[in-house]
């Protein structure tokens, strides 16, 4: 599926392909220059990290074909556009991305490629400028921050490993972990106990320990836990609620940590705040997000977005391709149309 030597021009000039690849699904757009979506696509989970970078791309290719024909385009032996814009999961360390990058350079389907990782799409999905820190909180926790020079400021994003904390899974752990040590004695009391028995239909918290060991309640579904623990948080359970405030304090340190790297701490910075347990509008944890920002970075503005990550991936490949401003409007309206007059 390479490209022959004498082949420069894309069927799409000036156009971006463009990738949001998560853990649970894969989303892909094909723009053109000016801003039009001309085809999407929706896929399964990207697992690099599983099946090597190869195969991980490879599996993208029917998104690709789906979004083509969309665009009333055949993929054949030329460039489908100027520039791809890849913004991926498990992309976390410059190796990474460097393996990825050849990856998709090997199919061909772009005579440019940029791949970073999904957090840089979640960023410039909302903000006007390539200019800011984000901040994702789903199923796990990153931050990366991206000046309109190119510098970034990020983290690996590897878990314990790396220093991190937080994020659904993590918060579904800890509520199994107070639960089980509020019956066994070595905890307080707390709430979680007969909110968890009560949700997964389980008579004690031995029971609830079996299931979890043995695979009778699902990985998905451990994350349940997550939600319910900002329920028993919200009702005034102590235990839930510290838990509630480290994962705010968690979510704060890294975007000011992120501020600090580019200089940004004393200028008016927006905070993009975004991914499952952060658009859930959990009132404890927003307001309290909220005010240890305005403590530490006075001039920090968060702002909460649940858009389409792609769009934040194909505004990062139109700006790698100088394209106008006017582009970028046309792309953001597609996924919000103004409102009717």
């Amino acid at each position: 599926m390479a490209v022959s030597d004498d082949v420069v021009l894309p069927l799409v000039p000036g156009g971006v392909l463009a990738f949001d690849a998560g853990n649970s699904k894969t989303d892909v757009a094909l723009v053109a220059a000016d801003g039009t979506v001309l085809g999407t696509a929706r896929g399964g989970g990207f697992e690099p990290h599983i099946v090597g970078p190869f195969a991980a791309v490879e599996g993208l290719a029917p998104l690709v074909a789906a979004a083509a024909l969309e665009a009333g385009l055949v993929i054949g032996e030329v460039p489908l556009v100027q520039q791809l814009s890849a913004c991926l999961a498990n992309a976390d360390l410059p190796i990474e991305e460097e393996r990825l990058a050849e990856a998709f350079e090997s199919f061909g389907w772009a005579t440019s490629v940029y791949v970073t990782n999904d957090t840089f799409a979640l960023l410039r999905a909302g903000v006007d400028q390539p200019r800011g820190v984000a901040v994702v909180c789903g199923a796990g926790i990153n931050c990366a921050g991206l000046l309109p020079d190119g510098r970034t400021a990020r983290f690996a994003a590897l878990g314990k490993i790396s220093g991190d904390w937080g994020g659904g899974l993590e918060l579904a752990d800890e509520a199994f972990w107070a639960a089980a040590r509020a019956d066994d004695g070595r905890g307080p009391e707390t709430a979680l106990s007969t909110a968890l028995l009560a949700h997964y239909g389980v008579d004690s918290v031995a029971s609830l320990i079996e299931a979890l060991h043995l695979g009778d309640i699902s990985a998905a579904r451990r994350l349940e836990a997550a939600p319910l623990l900002f329920q028993v948080a919200a009702a005034g359970d102590a235990v839930a609620a510290d838990l509630v405030l480290r994962q705010a304090e968690e979510i704060v340190l890294m975007a000011v940590v992120a501020m600090r790297r580019l200089d940004l701490l004393d200028e008016p910075t927006d905070v993009v705040l975004g991914g499952g347990v952060l658009t859930a509008g959990h009132p404890l944890l927003m307001e309290t997000v909220v005010r240890l920002l305005t403590e530490s970075a006075p001039k920090a503005i968060p702002r909460v977005i649940d858009v389409p990550h792609v769009v934040g991936a194909a505004l990062l490949g139109l700006d790698h391709t100088g394209a106008a401003p006017t582009a970028h409007q046309t792309l953001r309206s597609t996924y919000h149309p103004p409102p009717a007059a």
